[in-house]
């Protein structure tokens, strides 16, 4: 009986052994790589646009939801290390203003170009009779990479003239590595705002773009022998990205054809500058050392997670707090004469959520929310989901915020037109526009674009105003500003978050006395999205957006 035992675990060994592939092994049979990188598109795009051809391909493929982006969130710097499997530290492309004749890091190792290496050399290199070719909507792309290693480079003005060029491309060349870069999405995000219908409809158009790549794949006779991916450079927030928030930082990877599993959900980590190494894995060639991007093996039929993965603590999925966060704005909102509504929607299963009114963090023994409630003064309202397992959600945080009319509140507004401005301009030197009385630190998108010159989104504003501390003590201030922003008191610089980026928080602290203190920011943008909030939080304040019933004209 034991023989028997020990027979039928050795043949179950042997078949496991047979069906798994060494860490030397590379995927078999395949000899054409496309990758098809969509510029700003989110998983939330994918998940909530129509999206039928990435829906197969999802399901008949392998995903990672969070691939996590290099910072900042923006084009150039991701763009590189996709295609050079590493990071700004060794590529030396820390920004969107890199150029090859103005840059001030040199890459820890460069081709005779003076550019690190990218996957298409990397490939050339190792075989020269590969066909090679790129077709970009974003000309920036162009820069990125060493122009004698591909036997094809076109920059097209359109998606769609993008996409047809890259299909004819595939049908005659039949490449074994093809990139085509559409442009539409971003486009989108800063023009309607990430999560709008205007940018959910430029998904659904790169949506039907795959599909007809996919449909020249398969007339090119290559579909049997042919891996497709489908990446991303960053997502968006509002109107913009380039900060760090998982919106901004995370896209989505997906693998589908020769290969790969089907519908297989990746759990080890991946990063966007795994990408060039699973392109080098699926071609049975090697990276060079300075290279710092893994192959994503486990999407590739034989292949496991790695032996080593550490998944850490599984989160459940977070309540939304409504009125929830729309583009920019808070969730919560601004309440005059009025009281709010609060409502939580517990998006996990088998779970509840419990919340917390006074700014402290929700935990096991906080109120679990049953109904919807009334606030009638200002109010910080955070939410944390617990199932029965005891895991947690993330924090969920909404800013509820009270004021009476004739009460003296507001902020006196200056509206400065500008130009090109990359830094907070001297005020003095700039004409003053128009002038109002705002509720908060606050832009109104349709207030501002309403008074801009026309092709020209590049302002600055003052605010200015009291506000008044309850309590003396140490008070943190910040803001958080899509560009540049700074905030004083008594003239006192106390907030720096002055230059070019996308919505980034800066911070400084300064000691108050109770009574009201003059407070100004200033704020500018260079062009495309902008956005302001200002916060604080002091003796028994959490961090809140500072509120309209604490700022006054006078």
């Amino acid at each position: 009986m034991l023989s028997k035992v020990l027979c039928v675990l050795s043949s179950v060994t042997l078949l496991m052994t047979a069906c798994t592939k060494s860490s030397e092994e590379k995927p078999s049979g395949i000899e054409h790589v496309i990758v098809i990188g969509v510029d700003g598109l989110s998983p939330d795009g994918i998940q909530k646009a129509e999206t039928p051809n990435l829906d197969s391909m999802i399901a008949n493929g392998s995903v990672k939801w969070n691939v996590r982006s290099v910072l900042t969130s923006s084009s150039s710097q991701n763009w590189a290390s996709m295609i050079m499997g590493a990071g700004p530290e060794q590529h030396g492309i820390i920004n969107n203003d890199w150029e090859m004749d103005d840059h001030t890091m040199p890459p820890i190792v460069e081709e005779a170009d003076g550019r690190f290496p990218t996957i298409f050399s990397i490939l050339h290199k190792n075989k020269p009779e590969a066909e090679i070719g790129v077709v970009y909507h974003w000309d920036g792309f162009g820069r990125l990479f060493q122009k004698n290693a591909v036997n094809y480079d076109k920059r097209f003005s359109t998606e769609d003239s993008t996409a047809a060029d890259f299909i004819n491309y595939i049908k005659a060349k039949k490449p074994v590595l093809g990139f085509v870069h559409f442009d539409h999405v971003d486009h989108a995000g800063h023009h309607g705002g990430h999560g709008s219908p205007e940018y959910y409809e430029a998904v659904t158009k790169a949506d039907s773009l795959i599909g007809k790549i996919l449909d020249g794949i398969k007339a090119a006779g290559m579909e049997d022998k042919t891996l497709v991916i489908v990446w991303a450079d960053h997502g968006g927030i509002g109107y913009g990205h380039g900060g760090a928030t998982p919106q901004e930082a995370e896209i989505a990877g997906i693998f589908y054809g020769k290969d790969i599993k089907k519908g297989y959900k990746i759990e080890q980590q991946v990063y966007t500058y795994d990408l060039a190494a699973t392109i080098a894995f699926a071609l049975g060639i090697q990276q060079p050392y300075a290279c710092i991007g893994r192959p994503v093996k486990p999407v590739f039929e034989g292949f496991l997670e790695p032996e080593n993965l550490w998944l850490g603590e599984k989160r459940i999925a977070s309540p939304v707090i409504y009125p929830e966060r729309k583009l920019y704005e808070q969730a919560g909102g601004l309440y005059v004469d009025q009281t709010a509504t609060v409502k939580i929607e517990t998006k996990a299963e088998n779970s509840v959520t419990r919340y917390t009114t006074d700014g402290s963090e929700p935990d096991s023994t906080s109120a679990v929310y049953k109904n919807p409630f009334n606030v009638d003064k200002t109010t910080v309202v955070k939410a944390k989901s617990f199932d029965r397992e005891g895991r947690e959600s993330l924090l969920e945080t909404a800013y509820f915020r009270m004021v009476k009319s004739g009460s003296g509140n507001g902020l006196n507004t200056s509206f400065y037109q500008g130009k090109n401005l990359e830094k907070l301009p001297e005020f003095a030197t700039l004409k003053k526009g128009k002038s109002w009385t705002s509720a908060e630190f606050h832009i109104s998108r349709d207030q501002l674009n309403a008074i801009l010159e026309k092709d020209n989104a590049s302002f600055a504003l003052q605010f200015e105003g009291f506000i008044r501390i309850d309590k003396p003590g140490k008070y943190l201030f910040a803001t958080q500003s899509d560009d540049g922003s700074k905030l004083y008191i008594y003239g006192k610089e106390v907030v720096d978050n002055d230059g070019n980026h996308g919505v980034t928080e800066a911070t400084g602290s300064i000691e108050l006395t109770a009574g009201k203190h003059p407070i100004k920011v200033e704020y500018y943008n260079n062009g495309g999205g902008f956005w302001l909030d200002a916060f604080y939080k002091g003796p028994g304040l959490p961090k809140q957006l500072i509120p309209a019933d604490k700022l006054f004209v006078k």
